[in-house]
């Protein structure tokens, strides 16, 4: 039997001590991390950039089949998308997290596992955070600070007419990862033996379970001296972060089926759940890369680089947002990413 260390054993700042004692600042902007009433963080001649997540159990994940060091991992990683989203460089989180009496120490020390692994790939420091009780399961927030140069910092609102579009890696892979996962879920229904059939489909449970933040897509397109005019990661699905950017940047915009980068695993599922691949790409979510825009002249600049796909360019807004389908008809895009608040 698994060993199992009631929370309450510790207490709060004993909790709080147990999973952070060992933590090792890394960045110069760190001056004090855990351990005091506030951390203290300095920044010198740089931007300073604040994100936000909260992650409630049963709304955001499903602990049937999200491991808890995968959950750690991703809470981290999404958060750091945010700051590369807006050109900049992840350097802090503070880790706030809302426990009820069903979750053990040794959970939380897998949850932290993951946390931890995804700062040290990605060289920021856990420097504060908060434990409290709850009576609704696992919440999770995290807020992460991070640093930009003034004149670097990418908006949503700087899209122009002509502009390129672009994304990077492939979409809806983490989307079909997900109906994957709820598929085997709603099959084992309790079953005591049940061993779920994911062979073939890795790199969707991958995507769905652990995504990674373009950290590398910021530092291609920094070595090609690339400021892209407005940029997004994709977390509520392409047609809505296209329509985020549109309505800030006053553009509209066109992209071309034919061009949306997918692989081939998240088209054999589609196929699978006879569900349109497009469709997936475009409404998925969760993918975390990035969509940017670039001026028109730098099309052979950005087409030269790796992993970097142009799918259309932007118009003026009273043209709206369209799709042009691989036959040329023009579907009018709509926001159809996950909401939670619409649950």
């Amino acid at each position: 039997m698994e060993k199992r260390t009631e929370i309450a054993t510790l207490g709060e700042f004993g909790l709080i001590h147990h999973l952070t004692d060992t933590i090792r600042l890394k960045n110069e902007s760190s001056l004090k991390g855990v351990g005091d009433d506030a951390a203290v963080l300095e920044y010198k001649e740089k931007q300073v950039l604040v994100t936000t997540d909260l992650l409630l159990e049963g709304i955001h994940f499903d602990l049937t089949y999200v491991p808890l060091t995968h959950l750690g991992y991703k809470s981290a990683v999404v958060n750091f998308s945010d700051i590369y989203a807006m050109n900049g460089r992840p350097k802090q989180i503070t880790v706030s997290l809302g426990i009820s009496k069903r979750f053990s120490i040794e959970d939380l020390d897998d949850f932290y596992k993951g946390v931890r692994l995804a700062c040290d790939i990605y060289g920021v420091d856990i420097v504060g955070g908060d434990t409290s009780a709850t009576r609704t399961g696992l919440t999770i927030s995290i807020t992460c600070i991070g640093e930009a140069d003034k004149d670097k910092i990418v908006y949503r609102n700087g899209a122009k007419e002509t502009d390129l579009i672009c994304v990077s890696g492939d979409l809806g892979a983490a989307y079909m990862g997900l109906q994957l996962l709820e598929r085997e879920k709603q099959v084992f229904n309790g079953e005591k033996d049940f061993q779920p059939d994911f062979s073939g489909k890795e790199y969707l449970l991958e995507r769905q379970l652990k995504p990674e933040a373009r950290k590398d897509i910021i530092d291609m397109l920094e070595k090609a001296g690339i400021v892209p005019t407005s940029m997004m990661d994709i977390s509520d699905g392409l047609s809505s972060e296209l329509l985020h950017i549109g309505r800030q940047s006053q553009t509209g915009c066109r992209i071309y089926e034919d061009r949306i980068p997918i692989d081939y695993q998240t088209a054999v599922m589609a196929e699978q759940f006879n569900m349109n691949v497009t469709t997936a790409a475009l409404n998925g979510g969760e993918d975390y890369e990035l969509l940017f825009t670039v001026p028109l002249p730098l099309h052979d600049k950005v087409a030269d680089l790796k992993g970097i796909k142009i799918i259309g360019h932007v118009t003026k807004e009273s043209l709206g947002n369209y799709l042009i389908t691989r036959d040329g008809t023009e579907v009018a895009l709509q926001a159809q990413g996950w909401n939670s608040l619409s649950e």
